[in-house]
């Protein structure tokens, strides 16, 4: 996959799909037509309440870009978090504001045991490497633990994340009255996020925005 440390081969970037051009404002998948200064909504936005402001992904789930999540989620390489950095850095410019916060979604203590690293936490680690933003690693916390959520509807994964996410009773007020950006590796439904959104604006966050790495789209 890499060609080097820390970059990807010619072929990789022939195979990526980044989420650029216009694009969902709310989710950040790609969207067909030319780029307006107006903001745009996919389908699933126009009818699903998204609680936060604004949302970007780098890049469209699918051939390198799920070969590139799927070996930082599951194959343990880690080092493909520092390659991301540029790529979330990129997709993270209509969020960042002045002393923007950014936050990963966390997950359950059972599984941390298991894996030994959270993802969204090296990505947004990466992402503070690269911008100079602040992260807080532990401003959220997972209350319970979620079956994986793969093949389940959308009503589903929502009743599944209702409450399973809230601030951290010690470090969830870092998040009052800041710019907070919640980062996760994935977004499909919009679940996860709408849950750890809801969340930072329980804790106080000025305004909360979501960044994905790699967003599902319809057709992929």
């Amino acid at each position: 996959m890499t060609e080097a440390e820390f970059g990807l081969c010619a072929l990789c970037w022939r195979e990526m799909t980044f989420a650029d051009g216009l694009v969902c404002d709310l989710c950040g998948v790609p969207l067909v037509g030319p780029e307006s200064e107006r903001a745009e909504h996919c389908d699933d936005c126009l009818v699903v309440a998204r609680p936060w402001t604004k949302g970007r992904a780098a890049f469209v789930y699918s051939g390198t870009g799920r070969k590139l999540v799927l070996a930082l989620k599951h194959g343990d390489r880690t080092d493909i978090a520092r390659i991301a950095g540029p790529m979330l850095k990129r997709a993270a410019a209509p969020l960042l504001r002045g002393g923007s916060l950014l936050v990963p979604v966390p997950l359950h203590w059972t599984r941390m045991l298991g894996r030994r690293f959270n993802q969204s936490a090296l990505l947004a680690q990466a992402l503070g490497a690269a911008t100079g933003q602040e992260v807080a690693p532990l401003a959220l916390i997972r209350t319970r633990r979620t079956k994986p959520l793969e093949g389940h509807s959308r009503d589903a994964r929502f009743e599944a994340l209702d409450n399973a996410i809230r601030p951290h009773p010690r470090h969830g007020a870092q998040m009052k009255g800041r710019n907070v950006i919640i980062i996760d590796d994935v977004m499909t439904s919009g679940a996860t996020m709408a849950a750890a959104a809801d969340a930072a604006a329980a804790a106080g966050a000025t305004n909360v925005f979501v960044l994905a790495l790699a967003r599902v789209a319809k057709d992929t």
